[in-house]
């Protein structure tokens, strides 16, 4: 018996077809079937004599596998890049439900490691210890009173700000002695709380505006004749001002400093924006000399009528929990006068990598800089694909927006990591000037702000992955259906609230704190909506329209206009939540998972029948009890399993080491050794599903199998009960029953193919007819527009006219079904013409000069000219007649009627 792959399924199995390797599920050893030469198609082919040892042609087929894995390596490599970034917006997946489930699946995945690392990366900047540090802060420096029982917050004048200045700021900033009134030694000084390291010197600057600065009316130039206005950076006073004029000193809060010489930064205050200039007076390390310097200025008079603002700039660190806290204490003088005082204070860690944990964040870093990286690629691959029309969905521009927070998130860190670096060399370098971490403290807290805005944003992204399931998209179904009626709803809301926001500025601004600016105004509104509102105040400021204000503003507003808004998202969303009940998943994920699972569960079955036909080839093969299995033996038993000859030439060969084409006992024993490894491996698997909750029909559709030893009672009892996932039979045949099926097969094929060409004639003769119909309708319309446009002719004209032109085309269609088979035996067919539905139709003879039918003419030719209207002729003769009467009647309704069919 010949040893070739004849069969498709061999041929397929040796790679006929394309580069395929012989079929992986015979590979039941550890390592993969053998790339030799003699098992390549060519060599079998040539000689059989490859399982004896020859090597004919081995060079070429071993450089053809060479070039043909290289190629299958390449393509691969290439397709594995490609598949990275294939997303739903990438892939054609319309068509494909799997498809698209699997590549939904693979970005909600991959999307949800990139949140976790993101997570990580901003969890791991914030500590719950910055709250505590900020508060024993707050509660030294804001709330810690002076000697007349006052503190920071409770500053409402410049005197009440001396006081504190003498008071708590010092005695803050400076610990000198621990709690027993002991010294603390050498060293360990500039520390508050013993535990912060106080960074260089404190600060004292303030701006003024000049005098002059705003315009007093002629009735009191004579009386008042200084005017000091609101703060503006162009009202700023640069001059020298105080001891540097008349005494010439040294102290440098006499002299103005520009925002570039002491490179500051500006501060947004509560009354003004202020610029970072001024005068700055440094303090020192020392508490008895800065407190020397508090009151040298408090004597001078430091702070003068023109002074609008005061800011006292310090920095702390704490090594034990790695953190700054940048502290900005501000007293704003305004020109009503009095003091308003405010804090900030930002607790930020611009050390970032101290301890193990902050390096494993650093390594989170990098994997969140390839993410970037990778949706980078992604999203301009899609933006390649779509062009403008990516810009048409939010989710796409909530993409863009996340990475471009991400990127500017990234570049701030780079910048903080090496000014930190800067600023500390400086500071230690020089311990007894100003530390100024004020811009790098603020950097940081806006990229704080950014990393929080791109970790709210990346959280709600996740509702595009996962809006396959109806219930998902609820939300977003129903703003997007009310989007117009919200949008028309928000202009009238905005015009009434913008009203009553206005009503209240005007009328309680000067009194009431909380309408004391258009800004607060508009506020406190939204909060009287939500219930909190200070009616008292309203009253006392006017106790007429107060009240009146306010009740018409909780009518309109909350009482009309809050309920409309809720009543458009209720009905939108009874509309959506009733569209959705009739409206399918766009995929059933469980249905997904229960199809994998099956289709494990038969994988893993189908293994077990091969190896099973495996050990019974080997037990039943050996025919003539020798020992020893050769080839011929092997191939008769596996054929009538239902093996290709390529799948058992492959396994064969594999086995057989010495090419003898016979598998002697240390062969099998290696065989069977190897089948033994590939069933525990199996039952392996089979315990690992059974762990997973199995779906009931996977119970009911597929049966599981015995691993016990491979004993005859138990194998047969396997081949009963486990069902096949090959196109084999179920059950062994003889190799006589299987030929013969393969030849009923291949009858079954050509029989197959004749119908398919009988069906493709009658598909033409049809065609063939349509055609011919759509004709005869043309030709019976044109008789039709003879009879009604042939005006100014006798009657006579008419009825030849109508005669000759029906005779003809009668003789046409005569002429074509002479032409045409007929089906009938007397050689008559269905006529072209239906007389009605009581008339039998039939073929009119080929010859028009037949005696009988010259009588039929001329018979026909009397009735004509007796029954036609004179003006319109309502009836023509049909020249087949019934047997039974040699005449019949046709009306024009009838000739229409069947021109049509």
């Amino acid at each position: 018996m010949s040893a070739k792959a004849r069969s498709p399924s061999g041929k397929t199995a040796w790679g006929d077809y394309g580069s395929a390797r012989p079929d992986p599920q015979f590979d039941f050893g550890q390592e993969p079937i053998r790339d030799d030469a003699d098992l390549s198609p060519t060599a079998m082919e040539g000689d059989d004599s490859v399982y004896m040892g020859g090597d004919r042609n081995k060079s070429a087929a071993v450089a053809t596998t060479s070039k043909n894995q290289s190629k299958s390596c390449f393509a691969k490599i290439g397709h594995g890049i490609r598949s990275l970034w294939a997303t739903r917006q990438t892939e054609d997946v319309k068509g494909d439900r799997e498809l698209h489930v699997k590549t939904t699946l693979r970005e909600l995945i991959i999307y949800i490691v990139f949140l976790v690392i993101l997570c990580i990366v901003t969890f791991g900047m914030t500590q719950t210890t910055m709250y505590y540090y900020t508060k024993v802060m707050s509660d030294l420096f804001l709330d810690k009173t002076h000697s007349s029982g006052g503190s920071f917050r409770t500053i409402t004048s410049v005197e009440d700000f001396w006081k504190f200045a003498k008071g708590p700021l010092v005695n803050g900033l400076y610990w000198e002695t621990w709690y027993n009134n002991a010294t603390v030694p050498e060293g360990q000084e500039g520390y508050i709380y013993y535990e912060n390291k106080l960074l260089g010197v404190p600060r004292l600057r303030q701006l003024q505006v000049h005098s002059n600065s705003c315009v007093v009316h002629d009735d009191f130039k004579n009386v008042i004749r200084e005017c000091y206005e609101s703060y503006s950076e162009s009202l700023e006073n640069k001059q020298s001002f105080g001891e540097a004029i008349t005494t010439n000193d040294n102290h440098t809060g006499w002299y103005y400093q520009t925002q570039d010489e002491l490179d500051g930064s500006s501060h947004w205050g509560k009354i003004a924006t202020y610029s970072g200039a001024g005068y700055v007076q440094d303090l020192t390390q020392n508490k008895s000399e800065s407190a020397a310097l508090i009151d040298y200025l408090f004597d001078k008079r430091w702070i003068r009528r023109g002074t609008r603002v005061l800011f006292i700039d310090f920095t702390v660190y704490n090594a034990n929990i790695n953190l700054f806290c940048v502290i900005r204490l501000t007293v704003e003088f305004p020109p009503t006068g009095g003091a308003i005082p405010h804090a900030t204070m930002r607790t930020v860690k611009l050390i970032r990598y101290v301890t193990v944990m902050d390096y494993f964040i650093m390594a989170c870093e990098f994997i969140l800089c390839l993410f970037i990286f990778y949706y980078m690629v992604e999203e301009a691959i899609e933006i390649k694909k779509h062009k403008f029309s990516y810009f048409k969905s939010v989710w796409n521009i909530l993409d863009i927006l996340v990475i471009v927070i991400a990127l500017v998130c990234v570049a701030f860190n780079v910048y903080r990591t090496l000014k930190v670096d800067e600023l500390l060399k400086k500071l230690l370098d020089k311990p007894d000037q100003y530390a100024d971490f004020e811009f790098l403290s603020y950097g940081q807290t806006q990229f704080d702000n950014a990393i929080a805005i791109a970790v709210f944003l990346a959280w709600i992204k996740i509702f595009k992955y996962i809006s396959f399931n109806k219930t998902m998209t609820q939300l977003s179904s129903t703003l997007g259906k009310c989007a117009k009626d919200l949008a028309g709803f928000a202009v009238m809301f905005f015009i009434i609230f913008l009203a009553f926001t206005q009503l209240g500025y005007l009328l309680f601004g000067t009194q009431v704190k909380d309408f004391s600016n258009f800004q607060n105004s508009f506020f406190t509104l939204f909060r009287i909506i939500l219930g909190d509102f200070d009616f008292d105040q309203l009253e006392a400021a006017n106790r007429v329209l107060g009240p009146i204000f306010f009740m018409l503003f909780v009518f309109f507003v909350f009482f009309v206009l809050i309920n409309m808004f809720l009543a458009i998202i209720n009905d939108t969303y009874s509309e959506v939540k009733g569209d959705m009940a009739n409206q399918k998943n766009e995929f059933e994920m469980g249905d997904y998972f229960k199809r994998g699972y099956e289709k494990m569960l038969n994988k893993l079955n189908f293994k077990h029948d091969k190896i099973v036909d495996i050990q019974k080839a080997l037990q039943s093969a050996d025919i003539n009890n020798d020992q020893q299995v050769d080839f011929d033996e092997w191939r008769q038993d596996l054929k009538t399993r239902g093996y290709a000859d390529g799948e058992i030439e492959a396994l064969f060969a594999k086995y057989d080491m010495d090419g003898d084409r016979v598998l002697d006992k240390d062969e099998q024993r290696k065989m069977q050794a190897d089948l033994a490894h590939q069933r525990d491996a199996l039952k392996k698997e089979y315990d690992e599903l059974d762990k997973i909750d199995r779906p009931e029909s996977a119970r009911r559709s597929t049966s599981r199998v015995s691993f016990n030893d491979d004993s005859a009672d138990d194998s047969d009892d396997e081949d009963s009960h486990t069902k096949s996932s090959r196109s084999g039979p179920s059950q062994s045949v003889s190799y006589e029953e299987f030929t013969v099926l393969s030849r009923r097969v291949d009858r079954m094929e050509h029989s197959i193919g004749s119908i398919v060409s009988k069906i493709d004639a009658v598909l033409v003769k049809l065609e063939a007819m349509e055609k011919a119909k759509l004709k005869r309708r043309e030709t019976m319309g044109k008789i039709l527009d003879s009879i009604t446009e042939s005006d100014g002719t006798s009657d006579e004209v008419k009825r030849e006219q109508m005669e000759r032109l029906v005779r003809e085309e009668l003789e046409r269609w005569d002429s074509e079904s002479s032409i045409t088979p007929q089906p009938s035996a007397s050689g008559r067919g269905a006529s072209p013409i239906s007389s009605g539905p009581g008339t039998r139709s039939r073929s009119r003879p080929a010859s028009g000069g037949n005696p009988q039918n010259q009588e039929r003419v001329s018979c026909g030719k009397k009735q004509f000219e007796e029954t036609v209207d004179p003006l319109i002729s309502e009836t023509l003769l049909v020249e087949e007649m019934p047997e039974n009467d040699n005449r019949t009647y046709l009306t024009v309704e009838s000739i229409t009627a069947t021109a049509d069919e």
